[in-house]
């Protein structure tokens, strides 16, 4: 006599589910890893070709300068021997002479990291440069 068990004709019949749980865990870490990504960014507003102005720096001003080769700043051109020797005269120098507009100006082959890194920096402590300059292009 033959008999038939219901439990192993059926455990037969049902698919594998384990390779598709295997895909559906790397999806959701390739998923996870990628929602997860913070980009940063900084606006800046710069002006038209037609809007901007030729115009002489003011001695009674801050210029912070960015150089091409270490020490990568300056104020007034008086280089920092390190970035946070640079922040900390900058914040003293605007606590001091908060009147004073500020310029940057950034040598032609400089970094652009040391830049945006200025740039963050003056965002960061609500510190609005007035001029940024540049060579004229005639």
């Amino acid at each position: 006599m033959i008999r038939s068990q219901r439990s192993d004709s059926t455990a037969g019949l049902t698919p594998d589910l384990t390779p598709l749980l295997d895909i559906i865990f790397i999806v959701m870490v390739f998923l996870l890893l990628t929602a997860s990504v913070k980009l940063s960014s900084l606006e800046v507003d710069l002006p038209n070709s037609e809007q901007s102005a030729t115009q002489a720096v003011d001695n009674k001003s801050i210029t912070l300068n960015i150089l091409k080769k270490a020490p990568f700043w300056a104020i007034d051109g008086k280089a920092m021997s390190d970035w946070e020797s640079f922040q900390l005269a900058l914040v003293e120098l605007v606590k001091t002479s908060p009147e004073k507009p500020i310029v940057i100006a950034a040598d032609k082959s400089a970094e652009i990291q040391h830049i945006v890194k200025l740039f963050a920096f003056l965002h960061q402590h609500n510190i609005a440069a007035t001029q940024i300059l540049m060579e004229d292009p005639k």
